[in-house]
């Protein structure tokens, strides 16, 4: 098909999109820890969740278990990486019981929740935490406290429904990666049914989160369609397509690679809004514009609301490890 020939298209590209600085910091400690090191370097579940960034790490000589008594006993003194979600204070402790070295990739503003958290119970306060079940940044924050402390909220009707044992003495946090619109919703909820609930010194929702779908809701109108690159167990993903179809967005779908693109159910369209949650990989957005630009004569136009220049510092026995762009590739291209 020549290019005369292709329908015209054109991409409405989200900026920011994909990686966020506290995944890129979690993915840039695995790669040097591995060049550190050398393989293999255990990871305790997915470092982050995107299917092509673990099996590019895999290649790379990562080797990603579910717990530490996976690891086998002739590598306990290799390192074990802890994921960007966060982990219960129980999983540093039993590290420390095998007597393996481990490096924590939490992400920061994760961390920060922790914090919080631990400040209302140190308070004597109740910690509500609204997000989703069985979210790995859930297990972690609920892990950091003793059992019975916390309880989850994850709508508006489990709002509705809780009975506190102590309605004025409740302090709330939330997971990082949650739709701003449906967060406050709960939280207002809460604030109606609970008056003296008190909030976490910060906003918990991260910035990643934030920026990623303000930009969304201003790229969707008109949008024939808009496709987020993301994986279907990514919380902040999932919640761009939602984004996208409550700004106005025809239809929104969730895509990991270029390859499960449905050409005939997505048919003639002519403006399409592109975006990537905040663990997918900006190779994989690339994929996707060039898959569009074989069927399509594609003209890309850039939508950013803001630029991203938050940076956070890999752990202290990393830092002497220089980190070239060749290392990256496999993820940034």
């Amino acid at each position: 098909m020549n290019i005369a020939a292709k329908p015209p298209l054109t991409i409405r590209l989200c900026g920011p999109r994909g990686f966020c600085a506290g995944v890129d910091r979690a993915i840039q400690i695995v790669v040097l820890a591995l060049k550190s090191y050398g393989a293999p370097v255990y990871v305790r579940h997915e470092i982050v969740h995107n299917r092509y960034v673990v099996e590019g790490l895999e290649a790379k000589g990562a080797v990603f278990v579910e717990e530490l008594d996976e690891i086998p006993a002739e590598h306990r003194a290799q390192p074990v990486v802890f994921s960007a979600h966060g982990v219960p204070k129980s999983v540093p402790e039993d590290a420390a019981s095998r007597n393996l070295f481990y490096l924590d990739a939490t992400c920061p503003l994760v961390s920060k929740v922790h914090k919080q958290a631990m400040r209302h119970n140190r308070l004597g306060r109740h910690v509500v935490l609204i997000g989703h079940a069985g979210h790995p940044e859930v297990i972690g924050t609920m892990g950091q406290l003793p059992e019975g402390s916390v309880s989850l909220i994850e709508t508006i009707e489990d709002a509705d429904s809780y009975q506190p044992d102590d309605p004025d003495n409740l302090g709330y946090v939330t997971q990082t990666t949650l739709s701003v619109d449906d967060t406050a919703g709960v939280i207002t909820r809460l604030h109606e049914r609970f008056p003296n609930l008190t909030a976490p010194a910060a906003d918990s929702i991260c910035y990643a989160t934030t920026n990623r779908q303000e930009v969304v809701k201003q790229a969707a109108p008109g949008c024939d369609l808009f496709i987020i690159v993301g994986a279907p167990n990514s919380s902040n993903s999932k919640r761009l397509v939602e984004v996208a179809l409550r700004a106005g967005a025809k239809k929104s779908i969730l895509v990991q690679r270029a390859a499960e693109l449905d050409w005939d159910e997505i048919g003639a369209i002519s403006t399409l809004g592109l975006s990537a949650g905040a663990s997918a990989p900006e190779v994989i957005v690339n994929e996707i514009i060039e898959a569009f630009r074989a069927r399509f004569d594609a003209r890309v136009e850039l939508a950013e609301t803001v630029q991203e220049n938050e940076h956070f510092l890999v752990n202290r026995e990393l830092r002497n490890i220089e980190l070239t762009t060749a290392d990256m590739a496999f993820v940034n291209g």
